[in-house]
């Protein structure tokens, strides 16, 4: 289980426009060198935040990319659903039968029911967390996980004192 690069990488695009005004004009090459990544990468990231309706473009001399709306309005689930999709979703099975058209434990998997929970648990604090919660320090981002909630505090050490 891993973020993919493209994930990674839209994220910190939109993260930088937060950071850097959420209602300027931010363009390629900007985003491209505050982020080190390559104009070609940003560029492609960008026209996909944009046809999925997350930023919009704007022409001219200070022409650029603006979030489409507060990023307190944007959820880390939805910007994760248009740049790769779901952990575990409907049709995983269908797509990993192996060999056969179906899988071979499709009447009882413990896989799958182990994989879809992990997915809500997933869906709960992606969609409880926002771009503007994300400009919190490291710190800030763990007290505000842990009093939404959203992460669990450490169980106690299982050393027993005798």
């Amino acid at each position: 289980m891993k973020l993919s690069a493209q994930e990674e990488y839209g994220l910190r695009c939109l993260l930088y426009m937060t950071r850097h005004g959420e209602e300027k004009s931010h363009s390629i090459p900007e985003i491209s060198r505050a982020e080190g990544l390559s104009v070609p990468n940003v560029a492609k990231l960008m026209r996909i935040l944009r046809l999925g309706g997350l930023v919009a473009s704007v022409r001219g001399q200070a022409g650029g990319y603006t979030l489409s709306k507060p990023s307190d309005q944007v959820t880390i689930a939805e910007v994760l659903s248009l740049l790769g999709g779901s952990f575990f979703g409907p049709h995983f099975c269908d797509r990993h039968a192996g060999l056969e058209r179906s899988c071979a434990h499709a009447a009882d998997c413990s896989l799958r029911l182990l994989w879809s929970n992990v997915q809500k648990t997933l869906d709960t604090i992606l969609t409880r967390t926002t771009l503007r919660d994300l400009l919190r320090t490291e710190a800030e981002m763990s007290v505000f996980l842990r009093e939404r909630s959203v992460m669990q505090p450490e169980a106690p050490s299982a050393e027993r004192v005798v």
